[in-house]
This record gives C-alpha cells, structure tokens and sequence, in this order.
C-alpha cells in the first residue's frame, strides 16, 4: 500500500487527493505530526541551518515510510534540499506540486489597485536528481 506523506504547509485539495491516487496509487496520506509539523513551518531564517530538529523529522520518515512510499515536499531551500537528498539515498519517491497562477488586477475607486493571485493544481512532479545531469558536457 502506497502512502504520501505530506511536508508542506497546506492542506492536501481534492483535486491533489484525486491524482495521488489515480496516478500515483496512493492509498494514504500522512501528515506530520503537531511538534514535526512546527519544525517544518517555522524553520528560523537566521543563522545556520537548524538540523537537530529535522534529525528527528527525518527519523520520524525512515520509520513512517518504505521504498516507493511518495513524500510531498514544498518549503524553505535548506529544508527542501535536505528530505529531498534523504528520499533518493533511502528509495522514497520525492514530488512536489506545479501550479497554474492566474492573476487579476481591479482599479478601486480609491485609485488604489487590488491584485488577486489564483493558483490551481496542475500536477505533482518528481524532483529531479542532480547525480542523473552531466553539466558540463565534454
């Protein structure tokens, strides 16, 4: 049984439910826990990267997944890199949501301009692996 497990900061839509299990055949979906979900949403953005909190974070997934097991991942650069780099060394799928944006401006009467940003589901994409590229052809 394929599970998803969910480190983003968002709940999961319908429409990302759907195609998790149609596509992906995920059967469930696991969100992190209270304390593991404050580590993940409120990284400090001062000094070095925070990492005896997302030892345990990391250990928390090497127990709740198995190979093949799909980790949505979407946040902060350091964060992303780090569970990104642990599901390819331990054989978990790591993916991550595209977005269409739609945009709209309104004039106020005030002269003032409201801006709405829209963003729909288009599909979850597996990150790419740095170690598959050759950037410097020869």
């Amino acid at each position: 049984m394929r599970k998803m497990v969910l480190l983003v900061s968002h709940p999961l839509l319908a429409e990302q439910k759907q195609e998790a299990q149609r596509v992906w055949q995920v059967k469930s979906f696991v969100a992190l826990p209270e304390q593991l979900q404050n580590v993940w949403s409120q990284i400090t953005p001062e000094g070095s990267f925070p990492m005896d909190p997302f030892r345990s974070l990391l250990n928390w997934l090497e127990k709740e997944t198995e190979p093949q097991d799909l980790v949505w991942v979407q946040g902060e650069p350091g964060a992303l890199f780090l569970v990104v780099s642990w599901c390819f060394q331990y054989e978990r799928i790591p993916v991550y949501a595209t977005t269409r944006r739609e945009h709209q401006s309104t004039m106020l009467p005030d002269g003032t301009v409201r801006n709405q940003h829209t963003f729909k589901h288009v599909t979850f994409r597996v990150y790419p692996r740095g170690d598959e590229i050759e950037f410097f052809p020869t």
